[in-house]
C-alpha cells in the first residue's frame, strides 16, 4: 500500500502579524454588492472590483467611509464639496466636504454566473 503524501497546511495570519503575503492598502480587492441603492446599474450580488488608489472624478462609482460605515455610491462634484449619489432615487445623497472619505474607485462589476457580464470602468 503507497504511503499518502503528507498533508500541507496553509498558514493564516493578519495583515498586523506578518509583512509577507499581506495584502497591501494599495492592491485592487473584490466586494459584493448588497441592497439596491445602485440599481439599476449594479444589482444585489454583482461583484465590484474596487482600486484604493484609482482616481476619484465627478461620476466615478466609489467606496467610501461615512458615519463610521462603509459606502458604495456615485461620486458628483457639488461647488467646492462632493455628494455620494445612490442610483436609486429612494435612498438620500450624502455630503461630503472633500474626498479624503474616497476609500477607492470602482473599476470593474461582474454578475456572477452570467458569461460575459462584465463591464469595466475608469479605463
Amino acid at each position: 500500500m503507497a504511503a499518502s503524501p503528507p498533508r500541507r497546511t496553509i498558514p493564516i495570519a493578519s495583515a498586523a502579524e506578518g509583512e509577507h503575503g499581506a495584502c497591501s492598502g494599495a492592491e485592487s480587492f473584490a466586494l459584493m454588492v448588497l441592497g439596491d441603492s445602485m440599481a439599476p446599474e449594479f444589482a444585489e450580488g454583482d461583484v465590484i472590483v474596487i482600486e484604493p488608489e484609482g482616481l476619484a472624478t465627478d461620476g466615478s462609482f466609489v467606496l467610501a467611509q461615512h458615519g463610521g460605515e462603509w459606502i458604495f455610491r456615485q461620486l458628483v462634484a457639488a461647488g467646492d464639496a462632493w455628494r455620494l449619489r445612490p442610483l436609486n432615487p429612494a435612498y438620500p445623497t450624502l455630503d461630503l466636504p472633500d474626498l479624503a472619505a474616497v476609500r477607492g474607485v470602482v473599476i470593474q462589476r461582474t454578475t456572477p454566473g452570467r458569461r460575459k457580464s462584465t463591464t469595466r470602468y475608469g479605463q
